[in-house]
Formats: structure tokens, C-alpha cells, sequence
């Protein structure tokens, strides 16, 4: 028996041969510049000469180029420190928007209108450059890690997101619980939290990027170039031109193992290629949830 709704029309023949041909062509142009890039990254210095700049066709493919940026200082330390900001900026954004939404999402909670609406105010207004970097400055923070972590620990739209998912768990539940003695942090952690994987996966999934990809907060309050994120590396030396620095403390010289030096555009693209990978690697995990966490709130008919 057909899955077909009784009111939707039967797939036209050019339907059905444009909508395969349509998906491939846009995995074609989402998959293309990756491979460029993977390729020209394991390319030698003679390929890409012989090319002409990027790397189409893979000819002596080798690691020379990261064999040099890890066995370095600054590729290497920006990934740690990117990895450990992702972390724990995302286990802390999650922690207080999972606390803030629940708590907003129960009626009758303290300052509920007042905190809600505070909230709904800062998708009209925000707080610009210039106080943002004042506030931190005050505080303290200016060249520490928690400037990265601190000013983008909570996202509005994540919040009301996360809040709308809480308020459609049935009230039953809740009350129940209650009855049977739970206090508030018993009920979030033994009835909505195992009731909201599929929206909590999504907001740490959203947290875990933002915090993965920004370069902004760095640009602004980290003066150390010793304390950059792999972000920062990233616009300094790919999208501002600015070359590596090499020996100590930069890119290795001498990358052993018998490769050849790999030449600097092969370098950049290393960059990018593990600037790229922890999120390919981590979304397949919540892939699953994906589909049902960014839902969450739609127009439902």
C-alpha cells in the first residue's frame, strides 16, 4: 500500500528524474570545494605548483603538511585551547539554559513575566560592541580564557527554543511527581530532561558550533596571540595572508620521516581540514535528533 497522502497528487516522471538529479547536484557543490581542499592539503609542493594554485586531481599525495603544523606550537596549542573553550562553554551554556528555560517554561515560577520578557527584548536590542567590551573590561577579563566563554554563554533563541520544547511536556507528569514528593531539580533531572534528548542533543549541538567557530570574542578581548583559539589562526593567517611562524613555538622546519616540506598553501588547507573535521566527526552522533530538535516550536496545522 502506497505511504502517499490520499490528497497529494502522484510524482510527475519529471519529478521523479529532477529530484535525484537536483539532491546531487547540490551534495555536488557541498562535497567539491571539501575535496579541493583535502586534496590540496596532502599535496606536495610539485603537484601544486603544477596545478596552479588548489589541487584537483590527486597526484604524490603526502602528510607532510600536518606532520609540520602539529609537531609545531601554534596550530597545535589553538586546537587545544578551541577544544577545551568548545567543552566547557558548551557543558556551561547548556547547564543555564536548560535552568533558565525550565524555570521560565513553569508558570507561576518567580519574576516569570518580568525574566521572559527581558529575555524576548534582546531579539529587538542588542548591546553593541563598545558596552560589551566595556562590561568585560570591568570584570577583569580582558586576555582571559573566560572573555571567550562568558559574553555568549546564553542564547536567547536557544532559551525560548528549549522553553517551548519543557511546556509541551504534559503538566500530568509533573504534578504527579510533586504529589509523590520530587522537588523541582528531582523533576528536571528524572522526568523532562529524559523526556527532552532530542532538543537538548540540538541547543548543545548549536552551543558546540558557535563556540567552535567564533573568532569575534578573540578578535576583541584576547590581545595574547598565545592564547588564540584555532579560529583565530585560522583568519590570521588564511583569510588576512599573514604567514606561519616557523621553529620553535610555530611550524616545524624539519618534518621528518622522510617528507618533503610541504608548501604553504598545502599548510593553510591543513588548517581549514581540522578546523572542519571535530564538527563532521561529532554531528552523525546526533544526527538522529537533529530532525526532531529544530522543530521544536514550528507552526503546527
Amino acid at each position: 500500500m502506497s505511504a502517499r497522502a490520499v490528497w497529494e497528487e502522484e510524482p510527475t516522471a519529471v519529478g521523479r528524474l529532477g529530484k535525484p538529479v537536483v539532491l546531487a547536484l547540490i551534495a555536488l557543490a557541498v562535497a567539491f570545494p571539501l575535496y579541493v581542499v583535502v586534496v590540496t592539503s596532502l599535496s606536495t609542493t610539485e603537484a601544486v605548483t603544477r596545478a596552479g594554485g588548489l589541487v584537483v586531481v590527486p597526484r604524490e599525495l603526502t602528510a607532510a603538511a600536518y606532520v609540520q603544523l602539529l609537531s609545531g606550537g601554534v596550530v597545535t596549542r589553538a586546537l587545544m585551547i578551541s577544544v577545551a573553550i568548545t567543552a566547557i562553554g558548551t557543558a556551561f551554556s547548556l547547564g543555564i539554559t536548560v535552568l533558565a528555560a525550565y524555570g521560565l517554561s513553569r508558570p507561576g515560577s518567580l519574576f516569570h513575566r518580568p525574566l521572559l520578557f527581558v529575555v524576548l527584548l534582546t531579539f529587538l536590542f542588542g548591546p553593541g560592541i563598545i558596552p560589551s567590551y566595556l562590561v568585560v573590561n570591568s570584570l577583569g577579563l580582558i586576555d582571559h580564557y573566560a572573555s571567550l566563554i562568558l559574553p555568549a554563554a546564553i542564547s536567547a533563541f536557544n532559551l525560548i527554543v528549549m522553553r517551548s520544547f519543557f511546556m509541551g511536556i504534559p503538566s500530568e507528569l509533573i504534578d504527579s511527581a510533586r504529589i509523590d514528593g520530587a522537588g523541582e531539580f528531582a523533576i528536571l533531572r528524572r522526568i523532562v530532561l529524559p523526556l527532552s534528548k532530542a532538543v537538548v542533543a540540538v541547543v548543545g549541538l548549536f552551543y558546540a558550533v558557535g563556540y567552535w567557530n567564533a573568532f569575534f570574542n578573540a578578535l576583541l578581548y584576547i590581545n595574547d596571540n598565545n592564547k588564540w583559539p584555532l579560529q583565530m589562526v585560522l583568519r590570521t593567517y588564511i583569510v588576512q595572508q599573514q604567514p606561519l611562524p616557523t621553529g620553535a613555538g610555530g611550524v616545524a622546519t624539519n618534518v621528518g620521516l622522510g617528507l618533503q616540506a610541504a608548501p604553504g598553501l598545502a599548510i593553510k588547507m591543513a588548517i581549514v581540514v581540522i578546523a572542519i573535521v571535530p564538527v563532521l566527526l561529532v554531528y552523525p552522533f546526533i544526527q538522529r535528533h537533529f530532525t526532531k530538535g529544530v522543530i521544536i516550536g514550528a507552526v503546527k496545522g
